[in-house]
């Protein structure tokens, strides 16, 4: 639950409710291709992990060619301390965005001293949640907010039936045609890359199933038939895990997006700017009255804020194991390495929150964050190949069909990401 909190929120809210209003529903089929492709590379990543009792920043070091001394794969995951600011930065700032339509503080609900000083509110609590260190209240928090949320977004859906913005069966089945629309390839690619477990949650799931206990109860590899038990056995109920995560977070996209092009595409509205926030809202104001959208405003901020509550100790892993390859400091030393936890997850998102006020336009930057992610999902998908076929205990692979939806998986994810690499870079020069 704590991957489908960080998963729930940016794509669905932004990126899903943006393309549907784009180009209608042309792209249904891209919401269940870009959730299904991605988790065969999460459980193939997380057998690694519970077959060796490693996390992916460490393993990513392993994968050739080396740079300086370190795989390469370590040095993208050090640029792309970037993507995960700008991300969060993004998040952040529409949420705060949220609270502000609903609370302003000040005259302007969109002022700079509204905005940050929402933006303010909502570090602190993040700050205060991740420093007292309890756990439980994340994932608590967590659980009934990803439920909240997806069944929030669902029941609006079906509450459209009554009203001018009905959708149809014919409008479903149009939109499982694979097709892709001219002018929406930018927000088409994003939205793959940010909805479903995107390259960061792909490899934070590796530290929860160290942290859960899974690699710890399957203990050291060793040649006995008891070890290979209780390895396929905690692999079972990691691949339970990744699979109830995929259907909430579907049917969540699935949701948004059909909002998106149900109600925004008819009317020609775009989310953008700082009207991105209110501009969705209309859909729910549209269906169930003003009411509707209050309820959306609180629910949106709140999802998005879960995301932050998720993803600080996420990404503060990511950071704080990068930092450690690269000779911070020793990973192994418990003592040492929960001093650097504490104060990474401080300072994150005091950082996103100074960014995300600045910039004050969260949709760029979540679409910008997506290409990003895009990218770093090639590494990934490569690393993930590599380190199954040279670390993994052969005796916990699964068979031919389970290896071959893998490398579909991966040569997916690397077809998009060198797509979007390549679309980035002649939108620069062009």
């Amino acid at each position: 639950m704590i991957t489908s909190a960080a998963v729930v929120g940016s794509g669905e809210l932004l990126t899903a409710t943006t393309l549907g209003a784009q180009v209608g529903f042309l792209l249904l089929w891209l919401v269940l291709v870009s959730t299904f492709v991605k988790v065969w590379v999460q459980i193939e990543l997380g057998r690694w992990t519970i077959s060796t009792g490693r996390v992916a920043g460490s393993g990513y070091n392993d994968v050739p060619p080396r740079i300086a001394k370190r795989g390469w794969m370590a040095w993208l995951v050090l640029l792309m301390f970037v993507q995960f600011m700008t991300s969060q930065a993004g998040v952040i700032s529409a949420a705060a965005f949220a609270f502000s339509s609903l609370l302003p503080i000040g005259p302007d609900p969109y002022s700079l001293v509204s905005i940050g000083a929402w933006v303010a509110i909502l570090v602190v609590i993040a700050v205060v949640i991740h420093y007292v260190n309890r756990y439980t209240l994340v994932e608590g928090l967590s659980t009934v907010l990803v439920v909240a949320v997806t069944g929030f977004a669902i029941l609006v859906v079906f509450l459209l039936q009554g009203t001018e913005w009905a959708w149809s069966v014919g409008d479903l089945a149009g939109g499982m045609r694979f097709q892709i629309a001219v002018g929406a390839f930018g927000v088409a690619l994003s939205m793959f890359g940010l909805t479903g477990v995107g390259a960061g949650e792909v490899t934070a799931y590796t530290y929860w199933c160290v942290e859960k206990g899974y690699a710890a109860w399957t203990g050291p590899k060793d040649d006995t038939q008891e070890w290979v038990d209780r390895a396929r056995g905690w692999i079972g109920v990691m691949k339970l895990d990744a699979w109830v995560s995929w259907a909430v977070y579907t049917l969540s996209t699935a949701a948004f997006y059909i909002l998106g092009a149900a109600v925004l595409h008819p009317q020609g509205l775009m989310p953008e700017g700082s009207d991105v926030m209110t501009t969705i809202a209309s859909i729910f104001d549209s269906a169930v009255g003003r009411w509707g959208a209050v309820v959306f405003l609180i629910g949106a901020g709140t999802a998005l804020f879960k995301t932050i509550i998720a993803n600080v100790p996420s990404l503060g892993r990511q950071v704080g194991n990068t930092l450690a390859v690269f000779g911070a400091f020793d990973w192994e030393d418990q003592k040492v390495r929960d001093r650097w936890m504490r104060w990474i997850m401080i300072v994150l998102p005091i950082l996103w929150g100074l960014f995300g006020t600045i910039v004050r336009s969260p949709l760029p930057l979540v679409i910008l964050a997506g290409i990003l992610n895009s990218i770093f999902l090639i590494g990934v998908a490569i690393s993930t190949l590599y380190l199954s076929r040279t670390q993994t205990d052969p005796r916990v692979r699964d068979g031919l069909p389970f290896n071959a939806m893998v490398v579909i998986s991966a040569i997916a994810i690397t077809l998009v990401g060198v797509i979007g690499l390549y679309s980035t870079i002649a939108d620069l020069l062009g």
